[in-house]
């Protein structure tokens, strides 16, 4: 049973501080893909209407069908912006659109809330066997999951602390000096993560 619950808290703790980690694509995401092919698409025609070089048409033909696989990954949106001509395209609005869904696609799930949902995820897989073990194994996430919990509030109360109280933060980084290195780099991460 604790070889189940180490396997399971590891795995936990890898998801949490996994990089790969990414949100589903969101409205605004999915808005961009979109806007982006037609945006392809019209300076592909474009291109062939004013006869530019073979090689700008080809490269613009190109871009609007690598361009699907953007739409094809996030969606279809729920609404489309304008877009049926260059000016559309062109629009102030199209332009806050890509500058937003470039801000929101950066953005990953802080360790905090993977480690949560896969905790969650784990208590209740738990109770889908039953069992001693899996009562067993749910307890254990369930204390897990308090402890992070409990983690997570001490270290964004001591950030607090130290930026409330600048003239305690040495006195406050001399009583942490003795703290061994995992716990060191866990609260590094918590930090990290808040």
């Amino acid at each position: 049973m604790k070889k189940a619950a180490v396997v399971v808290t590891v795995g936990m703790l890898f998801c949490a501080g996994c990089e790969s980690i990414r949100f589903a694509p969101n409205e605004t995401q999915k808005q961009n893909a979109w806007l982006h092919n037609q945006t392809a698409a019209i300076a592909a025609q474009e291109a062939a209407a004013e006869q530019t070089s073979a090689k700008l048409q080809d490269l613009t033909k190109l871009s609007e069908t690598q361009s699907r696989a953007f739409v094809a990954y996030c969606g279809l949106p729920d609404e489309y912006p304008k877009a049926d001509t260059a000016e559309e395209v062109l629009s102030e609005s199209n332009r806050q659109l890509a500058t937003t869904a470039i801000t929101q696609s950066s953005q990953r799930p802080d360790a905090w809330s993977v480690a949560g949902s896969a905790m969650d995820l784990g208590i209740a897989v738990a109770g889908l066997f039953g069992g001693v073990y899996a009562t067993r194994i749910g307890k254990f996430l369930q204390d897990a999951k308090a402890k992070s919990n409990a983690l997570k509030e001490i270290v964004l109360a001591n950030e607090i602390f130290k930026k409330t109280n600048p003239d305690s933060a040495d006195a406050f980084k001399d009583a942490q000096r003795n703290q061994s290195p995992l716990t060191k780099q866990i609260v590094a991460e918590a930090k990290s993560g808040a």
